[in-house]
């Protein structure tokens, strides 16, 4: 793995379980300082950032890898670099479930201890099959753990689905309705992720092509035609992404907090 990712990741592996480890024993906040609550919503706004960002990088980089005009070595240079920066966003869509689970404890909808339990498991399980895709990539075990990962995500949106109608059935979600949409957009960025996949393909056999064969014009049509055919998943991720973010500012459907309340957070300290 490139020592400049190194940091971001082992930085987001320990202060994620250390927080959500910390809501699930039902630590109150510190005082003074930092309170668990505020780590929770720093974590939650930098997986947004995280995921959001690099993945525009990447688009533009996958333009670098796909323009004839540029010399083998630089369209496998960028190819590489592309390879390397999308490994973020795939860190920061594994955590935030888990961060914007936990969140949801302070906003009135609680969770029993099997499901916290799973809530707080699930960030750390699916990064470690993430980061060992990625490192296994090029392997026969790598495409194991890929085809692990693709079946991991399905099983997510199912689950996710699953949930969020058997919570709006029971009232679970009564206090905070827009926790369910945001859960739903979830599911559906899994959905276009997995769609975006497939529609990549010829990209990504392309570059192989160009590795060992070198360029050609039908291997270039090829990679230009797929990342034509992308466009509108990305740009249907980005919304996604914004949508939620803007869910998560606005929160329709929640109660206004009683006049006076002291006890009450602020309405942007929200998962």
């Amino acid at each position: 793995m490139a020592r400049s990712l190194r940091t971001p990741i082992i930085a987001a592996a320990l202060l994620l379980p250390a927080a959500a480890a910390g809501a699930a024993a039902g630590l109150g906040d510190p005082e003074p300082g930092l309170s668990l609550r505020e780590l929770l919503v720093f974590l939650h706004v930098a997986l947004f950032v995280l995921w959001l960002g690099p993945d525009f990088g990447v688009f533009l980089w996958s333009s670098k890898v796909a323009n004839p005009a540029l010399s083998v070595g630089q369209r496998l240079a960028a190819a590489q670099i592309m390879g390397r920066i999308d490994l973020i966003p795939r860190v920061a869509m594994s955590l935030m479930l888990t961060v914007g689970g936990v969140l949801s404890e302070y906003v009135g909808i609680e969770h029993p201890a099997w499901q916290l339990a799973g809530i707080v498991l699930l960030g750390p399980v699916w990064l470690g099959l993430v980061l060992l895709t990625y490192l296994r990539q090029g392997t026969e075990a790598g495409a194991t753990l890929g085809r692990i990962d693709v079946w991991f995500r399905w099983a997510l949106m199912a689950g996710i689905v699953a949930s969020v109608t058997w919570s709006t059935v029971t009232g679970r979600l009564a206090e905070a309705p827009w926790v369910g949409w945001k859960l739903l957009i979830f599911a559906a960025l899994l959905l276009i992720g997995a769609l975006l996949r497939v529609r990549i393909r010829p990209f990504v056999e392309g570059v192989r092509a160009l590795a060992t064969a070198g360029p050609s014009a039908e291997v270039d049509r090829a990679m230009q035609a797929s990342l034509a055919e992308t466009k509108t998943y990305v740009l249907a991720m980005w919304t996604g992404l914004l949508l939620a973010a803007l869910l998560g500012v606005v929160q329709p459907g929640a109660p206004l907090a009683a006049a006076g309340d002291a006890g009450a957070p602020p309405a942007t300290l929200s998962p």
